[in-house]
């Protein structure tokens, strides 16, 4: 693996840690409690569930070619307690896993691939996955921070 897949890794092992941790200082009951009375505004859960899903999409996508979105099973009414949130990023991170062993070299990042709607450079998907979902997990600490300010 050269470094510019390598790097691609660490970043998406960064955000799987960095969810861990979140999900982990969450507060039982307040998983999905909306400190901000935003009403149009997520929870930190849901944000961290958001960013799961995203890079679950991808990597969906990556190895079968199923750019399903997974908000279905990602609402908290399914992942209803940290522990089942734990366990889907856990899923999720063993996708992304299986996604990187297609990936023998930097120049695989070079490919397109047919995303979901028009052909895309790996590495750009990759690129614009990272983005989206370090976002979701920025919007989540924000939250958090909510929540322990509460």
């Amino acid at each position: 693996m050269n470094s510019f897949t390598k790097l691609f890794e660490q970043k998406f092992e960064e955000i799987y840690q960095s969810s861990r941790a979140l999900v982990e200082e969450l507060p039982h009951d307040k998983v999905f409690s909306n400190p901000g009375g935003n009403p149009g505004g997520l929870s930190c859960g849901e944000y961290i569930l958001r960013s799961a899903g995203r890079v679950e999409q991808t990597f969906g996508g990556i190895t079968a070619r199923l750019w399903d979105d997974p908000f279905e099973w990602t609402l908290p009414e399914e992942l209803s307690t940290k522990e089942k949130i734990l366990q889907y990023l856990d899923e999720v991170n063993e996708t992304r896993k299986r996604g990187f062993a297609y990936f023998e070299s930097d120049e695989d990042l070079k490919k397109e691939i047919a995303a979901p709607e028009e052909l895309t450079p790996i590495a750009e998907l990759l690129v614009d996955t990272i983005v989206e979902s370090r976002g979701l997990l920025r919007e989540a600490t924000r939250e958090l921070k909510l929540l322990q300010g509460a």
